[in-house]
């Protein structure tokens, strides 16, 4: 073997003959003046690299998924290259050895060769750029290599005669789609998996056939929802597993769609507290996607319909079963109950508000969301009922997204963490929703809104721990609309819409989201205030009233809450008479007459905001005490607490969008009181109270970011303990030990008049004698 260094010009260089129609002639390579240039036989027939699919679900009339084309790489089929020059080691004449060959065109090689052919490792680079680096084998591309395209795409794997074929790797550069697994004959085929974007949250995982995803796998789309199961053509084809956020589909598909036997869940609620837990289900027949056929539907709340289904709605012979365990057996149309009328004829019976899925009346607001507002349409007339749900319906549609955002936030008030994060939203919450959003400035309260939403008499209308699901709370926003405003929309078409509207514009928008109040204004804290909640409602049970028929509920006004201060002795030289007024009436509209004020009936939710006030001006030392050891900065933001006696200051309420620290309980200085509790509710209330409202005594401070986290815990400190000291050292003692003087109080009493009754009957006895 010799080296050669010089220019060969003038040789040809053919494959071997036996080979013909692959490879050329056999005869070795040869230097004659008689030839000019030398050909090289290269490559097989085309290489194609396909990119992983975009998407699955949509093919092109060749059979491609869509998104094939723009990323295919050819290399160029079988075709002559002639040598230019070459440099490198020969062996009787023909290249052998290592050594680099500059073919006409510009494209170069740079490897190994074996009696004149490329074959070995080497390196191939088009004169456009395209570059193959790897074995060779009698020319051409064969076993492990690397293909690297001018744009940055790359294969990296098994090579057959030029082609994918075995197990590789494409990386394409354009969009990051990633395909590992098998090839046949350039195509993907067999087990593999590809990713279509770089963050690798959408990918499939399973069976290729000629580079369809046909067989078994698994799809991820961005969404995160999942497919697992049988595949043909590119699309969801067998039986096969869908699962959405909050649905599932286990059953038959094709082409696609459900088509066939399967069961859907739809998931309402998850768990105890939280929003999801419940889930409505159908197994039985699909037809392209929708319910047709026999089928079985069990609803969350307990109703059961068995029987036909057409086009995704109840209708034919059938079975329902209320949740009452009421039976219906008939016929359904159009997803109404057909039932015998008074002249004996058929009609149709709408199911509204009687389970929570009914798909003639969701058709626009969707299957998990059912309005019940039986008890407003009873006002309208029975021709615009259709009209005015329809309406509602499309006003309720496009606040969609903040009326689910409303629902989320206010539901997440006073909680820490969820593994899902959600939650339910409590009756306590939607008080808080209503008063953030000022409806009780439209002569309306709490309670009376309790009243108007209640659904049955079974449970307690008043509980703060009422759990209400996303309809419930759209259902309380029309029925509230309608109380309203529904006097100044009469002249409107569409009535309940209109009020709806009104309300949304006027009072929901503007206000929401900027929370207010001494319990949940501040986050955190209303995380250590939730714990005293469970007893303070037992003692706002204590102190409630039963209010005569037809209402027949137990509520406490404020009046009744002045008398429990004085039973239990609270109020003293800080927390007096006109202090305790202050901190009831923070919220309230406007200054109105007195006495009408403290025959407003409160709800749980205004009773223990009024405690949670109370106790910043009772245990005014507590947080004293605690501020002395607070840096100093937090000494200033807490000058807008309760000062000493001589201020007689009241905290407001926090907002949270505002003042997020605990020294947003800012006092209120007013002159000091001269009228004693026993003379306050001894006089005639009826007149106006001159409760003054002087300047501020407290400055906001600024910069409450980036106080540290040593900060948030004092403050936490702080309002832990006072919340401690007020509850366990005042409040409950006092009301345990009233309780227990009451109870000895009524107890001699009963003997009292045990003793009256037997000294009457002994008197009469010894009159008869």
């Amino acid at each position: 073997m010799t080296q050669v260094n010089e220019k060969q010009e003038n040789t040809i260089i053919n494959d071997k003959q036996e080979n013909n129609k692959a490879f050329g002639n056999s005869e070795l390579p040869q230097t004659t003046k008689g030839r000019e240039n030398t050909k090289l036989s290269c490559f097989s027939p085309s290489l194609k690299v396909n990119s992983a699919d975009v998407d699955h679900g949509q093919t092109n009339p060749r059979g491609h998924l869509v998104g094939d084309e723009q990323f295919e790489k050819e290399l160029p089929k079988l075709f002559n290259l002639i040598v230019q020059r070459y440099e490198g080691e020969t062996c009787e004449g023909q290249f052998h050895g290592e050594g680099v060959a500059c073919f006409k065109g510009g494209h170069v090689y740079k490897g190994m060769f074996s009696r004149g052919l490329m074959d070995g490792a080497g390196v191939f680079i088009r004169a456009d750029g395209l570059k193959y680096e790897g074995e060779f084998v009698c020319n051409k591309p064969m076993g492990q290599g690397t293909y690297t395209w001018p744009d940055g795409s790359s294969y990296m794997g098994e090579v057959y005669d030029g082609v994918r074929h075995g197990t590789g790797t494409y990386k394409c550069a354009k969009n990051g789609v990633v395909y590992k697994g098998q090839w046949d004959q350039g195509k993907r085929h067999g087990k593999g998996r590809v990713y279509y974007n770089q963050d690798k949250t959408s990918w499939y995982k399973g069976d290729w056939v000629t580079n369809n995803i046909e067989g078994w796998g698994v799809r991820r789309y961005p969404s995160g929802n999942v497919y697992s199961g049988e595949w043909k053509n590119n699309r969801k084809h067998g039986e096969g597993t869908m699962r959405w956020r909050t649905q599932q589909y286990v059953g038959k598909w094709v082409d696609g769609v459900q088509h066939g036997q399967g069961t859907h869940v739809w998931i309402l609620r998850r768990a105890a507290g939280s929003q999801y837990s419940q889930s409505n289900q159908y197994t039985g027949d699909f037809v392209q996607g929708q319910r047709h056929g026999q089928g079985t539907f069990h609803y969350a709340g307990g109703a059961i319909y068995e029987g036909e289904w057409k086009n995704n709605k109840k209708h034919g012979k059938s079975k329902f079963t209320f949740k009452d365990g009421h039976i219906f057996e008939g016929e359904f149309v159009d997803d109404q109950m057909m039932t015998p009328s008074l002249h004996r004829n058929r009609v149709l019976t709408p199911l509204r508000g009687a389970f929570p899925l009914s798909d003639s009346d969701t058709a626009i607001l969707g299957p998990n969301v059912a309005l019940n507002i039986e008890c407003l349409l009873d006002k309208i007339p029975e021709r615009k009922h259709d009209t005015e749900l329809k309406q509602v319906g499309y006003v309720v549609l496009r606040q969609d997204t903040e009326l689910r955002s409303i629902y989320s936030f206010y539901s997440r008030l006073s909680h820490g963490h969820s593994p899902d994060n959600t939650f339910m939203l409590s009756r306590l919450q939607l008080w808080r929703l209503l008063k953030d959003c000022n409806i009780h400035h439209h002569d309306i309260t709490l309670i009376q809104i309790d009243h108007l939403i209640k659904e049955d008499a079974t449970t307690d209308i008043h509980s703060p721990f009422t759990p209400m699901l996303f309809c419930r709370l759209l259902c309380c926003l029309v029925i509230v609309a309608y109380h309203i405003y529904n006097k100044d929309m009469v002249s409107q078409r569409n009535l309940l819409a209109s009020c709806l509207s009104k309300l949304m514009t006027d009072n929901i928008l503007p206000n929401v989201k900027n929370v207010k109040g001494f319990l949940f204004g501040q986050p955190d804290l209303s995380l250590v205030a939730v714990n005293y909640m469970k007893r303070c409602w037992e003692v706002y049970q204590a102190y409630c009233r039963v209010n005569a028929a037809p209402r027949n509920d137990r509520t406490m006004t404020y009046r009744h809450l002045l008398w429990m201060f004085k039973d239990l002795h609270l109020l003293d030289n800080k927390l007096t008479t006109v202090r305790l007024l202050e901190i009831i009436t923070a919220e309230s509209p406007e200054p109105k007459n007195l006495s009408s004020c403290l025959e407003q009936e409160i709800t749980f939710l205004e009773f223990f905001e009024v405690l949670l006030g109370c106790a910043e001006v009772k245990c005014q030392q507590v947080s004293e005490g605690l501020e002395e050891s607070l840096p100093r900065s937090n000494t200033e933001a807490r000058k807008g607490l309760p000062e000493v006696e001589a201020s007689h200051s009241v905290p407001v309420p926090p907002s949270s969008s505002t003042t997020p620290e605990i020294s947003s309980l800012k006092p209120v200085e007013i002159e000091k009181p001269s009228d004693t509790v026993e003379l306050l509710l001894a006089q005639d209330l009826g007149g106006q109270q001159d409760v003054s409202e002087g300047p501020q005594s407290a400055e906001h401070t600024q910069g409450h970011r980036g106080r540290g986290k040593a900060m948030q815990t004092s403050r936490m400190e702080l309002w832990t303990q006072t919340i401690h000291q007020f509850f366990n050292h005042f409040f409950f003692p006092a009301f345990e030990h009233h309780q227990l003087v009451t109870r000895n109080v009524n107890e001699h009493k009963l003997c009292l008049d045990k003793a009256k009754q037997t000294a009457r009957k002994t008197e009469h006895k010894k009159a008869d004698e």
